[in-house]
């Protein structure tokens, strides 16, 4: 049939020359079925094509013609649907038109992500399967304001940016298209022209769920979400197992270096799920906190530098596999923490870096968006649409997965703008301050938001100095989250575990000043992966002294933790005294558990962490004074420590710590009633590799005063060693 081209109208010459050089802003306006004024006409843009031709219903295939620039073809259209059949050099493919499909994104998306209100930002932007009109295939939807053109590129398209180029929805700075046929599992990537008219590197999607591997950084497509939670009883648990009066205990990991396989690869989520959640509950932990599970391109940044906010990164296995592995930790009771990274991110030419060709989710002036320690982009806060996206990071890791708490990473370089800058480094705030009000404006939202979204979920800051309120709620002026690292306490006390017994005595008040500040907030203790790295050795040997000393240093210093008020955190190897240093590139040291004293230390986590939480006077009084009260804080001289936990209505528990290799007969210490107390736990018992120094079990109150307390016992302190008393007969 000849091909009329008499409806058809021609493109001016800056259409075809746009056209032709990819920069056409709006290809919606020239492309796909248009109206003229002697009828319907098709124009179809296909460069590398030998032909195309239209199918519809009930008329006769109809060749569209070769036209300028090359690849473009035009034709007659008659009313209705339509496929086209597209010659390429390799065979023919059938399709829609993915320029006959109108706009998909309402005008409720548009104006939530321009008000930067949209908390479900993976639903509207990204690669969304979906079917209209009958046809299935993937819209995309990304945000580039200052782009003059943006094109989704793929191996659907042999990654050429001119043939699926976007439309912009008005003023809200979304492209979208909608492209047909097209399946999960499909490679793709953003070509973006910045407003000055240069191609850009090729950007993966912002909010992709799912990513390539590296070295490959292209977005993927995803599966629509299949698993089915069997999680309920846990989740309707959830608000009073992690409740400021709960026992938390954390076991901190690694997911790729945890254990390996047998030929030394990396476990899947499925294997971990198999081996860490028995461990894990066998061991008596509460939790576990996955260090950065989000897509990172450096594998050697254990995930701290992350460009897939949204994407569970595929080292592990598909988003599917992810979401069992948390469901199998609910299951056995666990709760599931995910490291999150709203501080800084990387500058790699594929991800948000001037994304649009502009300082879009960073600064322009390196003095508020620039991290020289890391070398890394600092998001500006301050932006709407910026600080939508990380929120809705945040709570897509808690829709969609059901993670139970976000420990937000470097919370303290968030607060301040002169963090790690000299003078002249750094631009104060409005107010003439260096407070980053922006970010403080941007965590309180992200706490608010968590907290009536997910009624039960923690928010955990790792910030490192004295900021005022930071587990204060939002509505008394906090940050509020639910819990705040203890570096402080951490810090110190490993500086004192670290000094030579003999001079402890000069430095006993780094033992006791953390109980200054401790109810200040709802504190977690950490001993974390940073205090195993970079030549700073590991938990076991920062510990002074021959070889049994720096067991029964290491004990004695794991008693104190569990027994001071705060929350637990143990990265894994702490648990079974490894030697070296944590290397993300292999596993923990397992096979020191055939020697009788690295298993007497994993036998005393897990009976801490039992008694931890058997017992309402170590947990329930966490964050309050009133759960704590010295009984012997001044002993410098034999570097002896002695305290109470008590919680209403619960009996009181007596701790006596001994901080030197020397054991202490006839120890007097202050008990609050007579009778007998009976001693539950000594980190010198022979079970744990101790020297099974004791009192027989337990020790007898005389009716005298004691310091401030009315009646005595008189108990043997074994060396390097904490010893639990609680009153009552056995």
């Amino acid at each position: 049939m000849e091909v009329s081209v008499d409806r058809v109208a021609p493109l001016p010459g800056d259409a075809i020359a746009a056209l032709a050089a990819g920069h056409l802003t709006e290809p919606f306006s020239v492309l796909g079925p248009q109206q003229g004024d002697h009828g319907r006409y098709l124009r179809v843009f296909m460069p590398g094509a030998i032909g195309v031709a239209v199918h519809q219903d009930g008329r006769e295939a109809a060749s569209l013609r070769p036209a300028e620039p090359a690849g473009l073809f035009v034709g007659d259209l008659g009313d209705g649907p339509y496929q086209l059949a597209i010659g390429w050099p390799g065979g023919e493919q059938i399709t829609e038109d993915p320029y006959c499909f109108g706009p998909l994104l309402g005008e409720l998306d548009l104006h939530l992500i321009t008000e930067g209100r949209h908390l479900e930002l993976s639903t509207a932007l990204g690669a969304n399967p979906c079917t209209v009109e009958d046809v299935r295939g993937v819209r995309f939807a990304v945000w580039a304001p200052n782009a003059r053109r943006v094109s989704v590129v793929g191996t659907f398209n042999s990654w050429d940016g001119r043939r699926h180029a976007m439309h912009r929805r008005g003023e809200s700075g979304v492209w979208e298209i909608f492209v047909p046929r097209l399946a999960s599992g499909e490679l793709y990537k953003y070509e973006i022209v910045d407003r000055d008219g240069h191609l850009l590197p090729q950007k993966a999607d912002p909010v992709a769920r799912a990513a390539q591997l590296p070295p490959g950084t292209a977005s993927i497509v995803p599966h629509q979400a299949s698993h089915v939670w069997a999680d309920e009883a846990w989740m309707a648990e959830r608000a009073e197992r992690q409740s400021t009066t709960a026992p938390i205990s954390v076991y901190e990991l690694h997911p790729g270096s945890w254990v390996r396989g047998p030929g030394g690869e990396m476990l899947d989520w499925r294997g971990l799920a198999e081996r860490l959640v028995p461990y894990a509950n066998a061991m008596g932990f509460t939790h576990v906190e996955l260090m950065p599970v989000a897509e990172h391109p450096f594998t050697g940044s254990w995930g701290y530098q992350p460009l897939g906010l949204f994407a569970a990164t595929r080292r592990f296995g598909e988003p599917e596999d992810f979401a069992l592995f948390v469901d199998a930790c609910h299951q056995a009771g666990i709760g599931v923490i995910v490291d999150w990274v709203p501080a800084h991110f990387p500058s790699d030419a594929h991800g948000l870096a001037r994304f649009d060709g502009t300082a879009l989710y960073e600064h322009e002036d390196p003095r508020e968006g620039f991290h020289k320690d890391w070398n890394t982009l600092i998001y500006n806060f301050g932006r709407r649409e910026v600080s939508n996206f990380l929120i809705a990071s945040a709570l897509h890791w808690l829709d969609h997965f059901h993670v139970d708490g976000l420990r937000v990473d470097a919370v303290a370089s968030m607060l301040y703008r002169d963090y790690s800058r000299e003078p002249g480094e750094w631009t104060p705030n409005i107010e003439g301050g260096r407070e980053n009000l922006e970010a403080v404006a941007f965590l309180r939202e992200l706490n608010t938001l968590v907290a009536q979204r997910h009624p039960g979920a923690i928010m955990i800051a790792e910030e490192s100095t004295a900021w005022p309120g930071v587990t204060r709620s939002v509505a008394e002026g906090g940050l509020g989250f639910a819990f705040k690292w203890n570096m402080g306490w951490m810090h110190d006390t490993l500086h004192y575990q670290q000094r030579d017994p003999l001079h402890r005595r000069y430095h006993h008040d780094e033992m006791t000043f953390g109980l200054v500040y401790a109810f200040s907030e709802q504190f977690m203790l950490p001993l974390s992966h940073d205090e195993v790295v970079h030549g700073k050795g590991s938990l076991l040997e920062k510990m002074p002294g021959d070889h049994w000393q720096k067991f029964a240093g290491l004990r004695a210093y794991l008693a104190f933790m569990w027994m001071h008020p705060g929350k637990k955190l143990l990265f894994m190897g702490g648990e079974i005294a490894q030697r070296r240093e944590w290397n993300h590139d292999g596993e923990i040291d397992w096979d020191l558990l055939q020697e009788p004293l690295h298993r007497g230390i994993q036998a005393l986590v897990g009976d801490l962490n039992r008694i931890y939480s058997a017992w309402p006077a170590l947990h329930v009084g966490d964050g309050v004074a009133d759960g704590f009260r010295w009984i012997v804080s001044d002993d410098r001289d034999h570097s002896v420590f002695a305290f109470l936990r008590i919680a209403p209505g619960e009996k009181p528990v007596l701790i006596v710590a001994n901080m030197t290799p020397v054991p202490r007969w006839n120890y007097h210490v202050g008990v609050p009633h007579g009778g007998t107390w009976r001693e539950i736990f000594n980190s010198d018992a022979g079970v744990y590799g101790g020297s099974d120094v004791g009192n027989g079990g337990q020790a007898q109150a005389r009716p005298e005063p004691c310091g401030d307390e009315p009646s005595c016992i008189e108990i043997v302190l074994p060396p390097l060693s904490v010893l639990v008393f609680v009153p009552g007969e056995s």
